[in-house]
Parts: C-alpha cells; structure tokens; sequence
C-alpha cells in the first residue's frame, strides 16, 4: 500500500515540477517582454494560457484521487495539500503573466515616439527570483530559503509603491495619456501579485517540512523565526 502511495506521490511531484517549468517560462517571457515591448512575443503568452489551465486541473484531480483512494497522513498528507495549494498558485501566476503581456500588447500599439516608460528591472528581478527560488525551496524542502523568499515580499512592495508614486505624477503631467499610462500602473500590481503567489509557495515550503502555518506570519517575525 505504501509502495503505490509513494509511487503516486513522485507522479504527482513530476507533473507538478513540470508545469513550475512551464510557468516559470510565461514569467520570463513576460518580463522580457515589458522592456522590448514585443507584442508577438505577448501575444504568445495569451494564447497558450490554455494550457496552464488544463495542466492545473489535471493535477489537482490526481490529488483528489490520491486522497480518495490512499487516505493518506502525517508528511504525506501535508504534502498532497501542499501541493494542491501551491498548483493553485502556479495557475494564477500565469494569470499575471497573461495580464503583464496583454499590457505589454496595449503598449506596443502605441507610437514609439512616446517619452514615458518606468523601469521595472530592479522589480522584475526581485519578482523572478522570488518565484524560481519558491520552487527551488519545494524541490529541495529548504525552509532556510523559503523563509528567505518570505522576507523578499516586503522589497517587492516597497518597489511597487514608488511606481505607483511615479506614474501618478505622470498621469497628473499627461493628462491625455491616462489610458496608456495605466498600462505602466498595472503592471506593477501584476508583478507584485507574483511576489505575493511566490511567497505562499514558500510558506507552503514551511507548512510542508515543519507543519507550521505561516501565513499570518507577524508572530514568527516578532519571535525572530523569519
């Protein structure tokens, strides 16, 4: 029983690793794609968002299974809930990943001669690493580098404040360009919302290995355990 269990369990990881891979992919396509403003490329990313979809169902379906069929419990039930929450969150970081490209798209059909553009580069590296590393803690249950993720988000948020700050100031500056400028203004709320997903996966890292909840997380930092 416990042979078939954890053969069950290893399917479930690979496919889920699989579809990381996968979405781990959209995130960089789509942060590239701010900067270069290619609308092929974020068109791409559109289009195939069915396959995410698909892949996360299928995987959460295999879950329910397991825990219909196995009843299983201790690390091994924890993991099947791990895992399905953190299947949910890679779905909706490629949800952001669509959104960054379908503004990325809305500003490439501008003129090219527009003198607007914020630099997220600080932001988006701090956002990918966040995400990649999320995935690397599950892989290697390192709670050292989930708890280090998880500190990471505050970064990511001061970040997206001080766009907010400079593309209002645009907006009051260039009143006729309001609908190209809240391009630039949600693509910052995009990017953070991938922080925010990044950093459930490494508290469900933390749940998973220690069997602590951390979501609310004010006391562990008060008691210098983040």
């Amino acid at each position: 029983m416990k042979y078939h269990l954890q053969k069950e369990l290893d399917k479930i990881k690979e496919k889920l690793l699989t579809l990381g891979a996968l979405v781990e992919d959209r995130v960089y396509k789509a942060v590239r794609s701010i900067e270069s403003k290619d609308e092929v490329v974020a068109k791409k990313i559109i289009e195939a968002d069915n396959e995410i979809d698909e892949m996360e169902i299928e995987l959460e379906e295999d879950c329910l299974k397991v825990l219909a069929l196995h009843q299983p419990v201790a690390v091994d039930l924890r993991f099947i809930i791990a895992v399905i929450k953190i299947n949910n969150d890679l779905e909706r970081v490629a949800d952001q990943a669509v959104n960054i490209a379908s503004r990325v798209a809305n500003i490439s059909k501008r003129e090219k001669s527009e003198e607007f553009f914020h630099d997220y580069s600080l932001m988006e590296e701090k956002v990918e690493y966040m995400f990649v590393k999320s995935l690397d803690a599950f892989v290697n249950m390192d709670v050292s580098l989930a708890e280090k993720i998880i500190k990471m988000d505050d970064e990511v948020d001061k970040l997206k404040g001080e766009a907010y700050d400079i593309i209002k100031d645009a907006m009051i500056k260039r009143s006729d360009q309001i609908g190209y400028l809240i391009n630039f203004f949600l693509i910052s709320r995009h990017l953070e919302r991938i922080a925010d997903y990044a950093t459930n996966i490494a508290e469900e890292v933390i749940y998973l290995v220690e069997g602590k909840i951390v979501r609310h997380r004010d006391e562990y930092l008060y008691k210098g355990k983040l």
